[in-house]
């Protein structure tokens, strides 16, 4: 058979086995997808078709097949996939990178922001932050009392906070310089 007669058997009988999909389908979008199995379906069978005294008939019989192909294929493949043990969600790597970066940012904006502040404030956070002292060993090492230590580290992190947002905001990977410098001058 050749391409030429196969195009008219298309054209003439496309429509109702489209019709036949959707009807026994219920579904548009499967009934296209079955229309184009079948015609592949009859394309491989070609052979076949010179001893077919009704093309729609047999295309409408092949359509049926395919649609039990396809419905089988999927009750196969539901089973099989309600068989596979369930996993853990893999991560995306990208979120993580995604995460590095968005935290060095911040690490250097917020180490930018910490040689913003006086001196005396810097040393109640590196103490309390760093070197993990209590309010009371703080007052002890910088020779203040514990209540100039609460309202300096309360000062010194609402500093630090809307420096390390000021800078983020202008510019996420500004301060690098000034990490540089701090780690020269053994801050880090």
């Amino acid at each position: 058979m050749d391409q030429q007669l196969f195009a008219e058997i298309y054209d003439a009988h496309a429509r109702a086995v489209y019709a036949h999909a959707v009807r026994m389908s219920f579904d548009r979008a499967a009934a296209e997808d079955i229309v184009s199995l079948t015609f592949l379906e009859a394309w491989r069978l070609r052979a076949t078709l010179d001893n077919v005294t009704s093309h729609r008939a047999w295309l409408l019989g092949v359509a049926t097949n395919v649609m039990r192909n396809t419905r089988r294929a999927a009750r196969r493949h539901s089973a099989a996939m309600s068989r596979l043990p369930l996993t853990d969600p893999i991560a995306d790597p990208a979120d993580e990178v995604v995460s590095r970066i968005t935290d060095r940012a911040r690490a250097v904006a917020t180490l930018a922001a910490l040689d913003r502040l006086r001196r005396s404030d810097r040393e109640v956070i590196a103490l309390s932050v760093w070197s993990g002292l209590s309010h009371a060993e703080i007052a002890g090492a910088c020779g203040i009392a514990e209540a100039s230590v609460r309202s300096r580290l309360s000062r010194a992190r609402s500093r630090l906070r809307e420096l390390t947002a000021a800078a983020l905001a202008a510019d996420p990977t500004s301060g690098q310089v000034s990490v540089s410098r701090i780690a020269r001058e053994g801050h880090l």
